[in-house]
């Protein structure tokens, strides 16, 4: 081991999401053309598939790999969908929600200002990972967010 090392590499913060997909090389364009991602690093396992790429995407690192069903790495659509959901802040929300859907992404929930004060959207992008996208647009106190969510949702709050 080299004593050398740091333990956590820079411009890691903690989680880093790793998404696997089936055509990588094409997700790295998609999210490039969509999210304005960068790519830092990229593997290309023998026969051509990524075994790892590393993206810059709001200066957060993201992990990717193509599937490897014999090692048991699987994407959403070959397993029939994903329980879990991105969370991305990006300057203009439309922009990128179109961006998206020009390039296959399918929207799941419509973009629109939202009442703990974000503008944003879901959708699927065409490898079948879930992302919610959003702008920032308005500093909501506490008080003012917990009567604007009994407002909206009927005084039932989870």
């Amino acid at each position: 081991m080299n004593a050398q090392a740091v333990p956590i590499p820079e411009g890691h913060h903690g989680v880093t999401p790793y998404l696997t997909v089936a055509g990588a090389v094409s997700a790295i364009d998609f999210y490039t053309k969509v999210f304005g991602a960068t790519e830092v690093f990229r593997f290309e396992s023998p026969g051509g598939r990524i075994g790892h790429a590393e993206l810059s995407i709001g200066g957060t690192v993201v992990y990717l790999s193509d599937e490897f069903p014999d090692m048991d790495v699987r994407g959403p659509l070959t397993v029939g969908g994903t329980p879990v959901m991105l969370h991305l802040y990006v300057e203009d929300v439309d922009a990128v929600a179109q961006r998206a859907v020009d390039e296959g992404a399918t929207l799941i929930r419509p973009v629109a200002d939202q009442f703990y004060g974000d503008r944003g959207g879901k959708l699927r992008d065409p490898f079948g990972h879930v992302w919610w996208i959003a702008t920032h647009i308005e500093d909501v106190p506490p008080g003012e967010l917990r009567a604007r969510a009994e407002q909206q949702f009927g005084g039932e709050q989870g």
